[in-house]
């Protein structure tokens, strides 16, 4: 695949509209430090939409909604909800949007690369069914990995994540699952990964390309590929790499941060590693349509007290208003 030539043709238009923003005298000096790059920076940064699960008791969606308000979250994943379920799903739509909480993911957690060939195609089905939920629910995207060779860790490292079996397997699989949805509004998308393909921005263009569906767009998740030493201590100019190659396409993001130990890297919650959030946060505002950012992995409602508490902290020191 040309990149450059691409890139070229696909961010034009989008790159014409831009300029510095004029009122924002944070965004200004950033941008004049590169800590985030003028390609970046649109008329108008967004509010950050943040969002994470809840544990809130209740299968009632005003209560649930209120709660994510509650809480300072802008977004949220999907509550528990089955397709065919109209009318608790219209109860979804309804109450979040009286809340202006965004929908931001449908999970669709399985293997699609499954060995067994009826557990692959129990899980194409249902990743179709989370495709179709996301679209009848009013959800952003519908999120799942390409899946994996490994034969007892579904999401786990093997060899042949990073082939061309994979990538053909994933671009295959990928159009099934839009094609059988159609959906007008909602995307597909794959999570970024360190051990299996997407592994950055430049692979994940790749699938761009070679899916060739508008339905199809662009997940970050920057811990997920700080898969080495030089990501590690050099995650600023990866965030900024990743956002100004996929901008155009990117419709959620993740909110984690990445630690060192010993001899390995290890996830953690935001704050707690080496991730530069604050280049994070502005890319994710700088986009040109509402990003919802996620946070994830946690066990306890303290430890997303601690994690929403870390990221709305950068947030307010670096002038982005929450939406």
């Amino acid at each position: 695949m040309k990149r450059r030539h691409f890139l070229q043709s696909t961010l034009g238009a989008t790159l014409s509209t831009i300029a510095t923003v004029p009122n924002s005298s944070a965004f200004s000096t950033l941008t004049a430090q590169g800590q985030i790059p003028k390609s970046r920076v649109f008329n108008a940064p967004q509010s950050l939409r943040l969002g994470g699960p809840i544990f809130l008791k209740s299968d009632d969606p005003v209560a649930l909604a209120k709660e994510h308000r509650r809480l300072g979250y802008g977004a949220a994943y999907v509550p528990n909800v089955k397709i065919g379920e109209t009318d608790k799903i219209r109860a979804i739509r309804q109450a979040f949007a009286a809340e202006n909480v965004l929908i931001a993911e449908v999970g669709a957690w399985v293997n699609m690369l499954d060995a067994d060939p009826v557990k692959r195609k129990k899980n194409m089905d249902y990743v179709i069914e989370r495709m179709a939920l996301a679209e009848e629910v009013g959800a952003i995207t519908c999120v799942n990995i390409g899946g994996s060779y490994n034969p007892t860790d579904w999401a786990g490292p093997h060899p042949k994540n990073m082939g061309k079996e994979y990538f053909d397997a994933t671009v295959e699989n990928i159009r099934k699952v839009i094609d059988a949805v159609n959906p007008k509004t909602a995307k597909f998308s794959l999570e970024m990964m360190g051990w299996s393909l997407p592994t950055d921005a430049d692979s994940y263009l790749k699938f761009i390309k070679a899916i060739n569906r508008p339905a199809f767009a662009a997940h970050v998740d920057i811990a997920n590929i700080i898969n080495s030493t030089e990501r590690f201590y050099n995650n600023t100019a990866l965030i900024n790499d990743t956002f100004r190659k996929l901008g155009r396409w990117i419709v959620s993001c993740h909110a984690k941060d990445v630690v060192g130990r010993d001899v390995h890297l290890d996830e953690t919650m935001p704050g707690r590693g080496v991730m530069d959030y604050a280049t994070y946060l502005r890319n994710v505002v700088a986009l040109p349509r509402t990003v919802p950012m996620m946070l994830e992995h946690l066990n306890t409602a303290a430890e997303y007290d601690e994690a929403r508490g870390y990221v709305i902290k950068i947030a307010k020191e670096t002038g982005i208003a929450l939406g």
